[in-house]
């Protein structure tokens, strides 16, 4: 089955090297291109595409303008150069269901990323992670309220597992608090590196961390202590 993409950037450049890219991918396609966010509706309209990668800046209409519009036709991955903790909470208040910031990411992480929002799993890259992470931590009253709102809305539910078992009590599972975050983690998406990134802790403290984890939710792989951590599964 191919997983059709339409790429929203107003850098031809850009657009084109995205396209290059996915192209070289069998079950990927690019079926349409836009270089503004009022040219991506209308094209997202006509093509019906199956994921939308958005840029934020971009003229006549910006990323974040047009997004409303965009997450009712299609899940949408920002994509940009714009890592600003504001402009990323915003977009994930907006609907998005994942952001990558460019530098941060290698072809395959970009293509996982696509094939993971199209399934309603979230993704971020180190720095979009540290914004959600401020969240979860209750660093900026406003952003917590914003989660709150993910929670409590149906259509922006690919956040709402994120945001509820985030704010559970970890003693529950019996977890530490880093553990518990480093939990949270795990269950949007990030892999090991990102982890330690997001953290600012080695790779191996975080895989020291996951056994830990696993220990105490009875569990062998990412996808059961996720089960468990999400309330899906009851630990023995």
């Amino acid at each position: 089955m191919t997983l059709t993409v339409l790429v929203a950037d107003d850098n031809p450049v850009v657009r084109a090297g995205l396209t290059s890219l996915l192209s070289h991918h069998p079950d990927l396609q690019v079926v349409a291109e836009a270089g503004d966010g009022r040219t991506a509706i209308e094209a997202t309209e006509r093509h019906r595409p199956d994921v939308i990668l958005l840029d934020v800046r971009m003229p006549l209409m910006d990323g974040l303008t047009a997004l409303p519009s965009l997450t009712r036709l299609a899940p949408v991955l920002m994509l940009t150069y714009s890592g600003e903790t504001a402009v990323v909470r915003e977009a994930l208040r907006l609907g998005a269901g994942g952001y990558l910031v460019h530098g941060e990411f290698t072809v395959e992480e970009l293509v996982t990323a696509v094939r993971d929002v199209r399934s309603g799993r979230p993704h971020f890259t180190p720095t979009a992670a540290k914004a959600v992470l401020g969240v979860v931590r209750g660093m900026d009253p406003g952003a917590t309220a914003h989660v709150s709102e993910w929670v409590r809305t149906p259509e922006r539910s690919q956040f709402g597992d994120f945001t509820s078992h985030v704010q559970r009590d970890v003693s529950c599972f019996g977890l530490s608090r880093r553990e518990g975050e480093v939990m949270d983690l795990i269950a949007s998406g990030l892999n090991n590196r990102q982890i330690a990134d997001t953290c600012f802790i080695s790779e191996k403290t975080v895989k020291n961390h996951i056994n830990r984890i696993f220990a105490k939710l009875h569990s062998t792989t990412r996808s059961e202590a996720i089960a468990a951590w999400l309330g899906t599964r009851t630990t023995s």
